[in-house]
């Protein structure tokens, strides 16, 4: 049996594996399209193009931030590199909903959109991922709703979109899409966003404070480069770790700062108590682990996630790859040494191909433009 306290195993591997990979390449800066698109022809000049399907399960598998990637043979590709209009991108994103959710049952997906041809008339979704909650800054600095998207929020209603009339803490936002020269705002059909209520099983209180969270964890503005071509809008999701939501999202001090409010609901002394963020924040991750298996949606905890990346650290090593990982993303922001990735190092040498931060959409150029042309009309 292999040491389970061993380092995930190294090896010379990537070219073998994948022809179009490249040398290592800092994963953590925002690429522009034209370097991503310059640095991504640094691989083999030789080599056979990669379908395009085989390009986004490969991409996902040199992932280094998602602990997710056991899963990566069973990403289901979908080719919309034909459309251009703003209006079938954004019909090809309900067709991304619909297809990943599965009335809970998360498929892993991919919508992949034309490639990247220059600065004009590209293809782009301004949002981080296709379902978020909006921020709404008050006066006095506080903020209702999620404190990480206040600045994207304001740039929406910017650009037209009015929020309910009365505001709450999860009005999702619409997409902004940006094709064929125009930047466009949709709202999102309801029909096609599945939310789940948290509740805990043994603290009824806990139902009453009207928290909630969408199933699918849908990331829209990553670019795939895939060694041959640049992708600036390729849609990905897997599905939920718990502790993404219950810890970071709900649990986070520049989030939904829900540690205060349940400790108090909890009866926690935060004065004498030095442990009560910790108790607050188990309770809360129950809450999310218990109402998502309650409504039969998919979602995995931190302990499970752990257990099958050393399984596909295994299983990279028998294949001869080693497996690159961004450490702080792989291990789990809730009892961290309880968990088998933990306790190991990983190589971050990232290869080809991959998905990668971009500039902001509104950072560049051409989105400057944009909004400038059709913000406050």
């Amino acid at each position: 049996m292999k040491d389970p306290s061993a380092p995930c195993p190294a090896g010379e591997s990537g070219a073998a594996a994948c022809p179009h990979a490249g040398a290592g390449f800092d994963h953590a800066r925002r690429w522009d399209a034209a370097e991503a698109a310059a640095f991504s022809k640094r691989g083999d000049p030789g080599a056979p193009p990669l379908g395009l399907a085989d390009a986004c399960r490969m991409a996902w598998r040199e992932a280094v931030r998602c602990i997710g990637r056991l899963h990566w043979r069973s990403l289901q590709v979908v080719d919309a590199r034909s459309l251009e209009d703003a209006d079938s991108v954004y019909d090809a994103c309900i067709g991304h909903l619909r297809g990943a959710t599965r009335d809970g049952r998360i498929v892993p997906m991919q919508t992949v959109f034309a490639p990247w041809r220059g600065p004009e008339g590209g293809i782009r979704i301004w949002n981080h991922q296709l379902l978020r909650y909006a921020g709404y800054r008050s006066p006095d600095g506080s903020v209702l709703g999620d404190p990480q998207n206040v600045d994207f929020t304001r740039l929406v209603r910017s650009l037209g979109w009015s929020p309910p009339a009365v505001p709450g803490s999860f009005d999702l936002l619409p997409l902004v899409i940006q094709a064929g020269g125009k930047l466009v705002v949709r709202e999102l059909p309801r029909e096609v966003v599945l939310e789940v209520r948290l509740a805990h099983p043994d603290y009824p209180w806990f139902e009453k404070l009207g928290l909630r969270w969408h199933a699918v964890p849908a990331i829209s503005d990553m670019m795939l480069v895939t060694g041959d071509e640049v992708f600036p809008c390729a849609p990905f999701n897997g599905w939920y770790m718990g502790t993404e939501i219950g810890a970071r999202n709900l649990g986070d001090a520049g989030r939904y700062n829900l540690l205060p409010e349940v400790a108090e609901k909890l009866g926690l002394d935060r004065v004498r108590d030095r442990l009560w963020k910790d108790r607050a924040l188990l309770v809360i991750n129950e809450a999310v682990l218990h109402s998502f298996e309650r409504d039969g949606v998919k979602v995995v905890d931190h302990h499970q996630a752990s257990r099958e990346f050393l399984t596909h650290c295994d299983r990279e090593h028998e294949a001869g790859r080693e497996v690159q990982a961004e450490w702080s993303w792989i291990v789990p922001p809730v009892s961290a040494s309880a968990t088998g990735v933990f306790h190991r190092l990983y190589p971050l040498r990232p290869r080809l191909p991959n998905l990668l931060l971009q500039v902001e959409a509104w950072n560049t150029r051409e989105g400057a433009g944009l909004l400038k042309r059709f913000a406050n009309r």
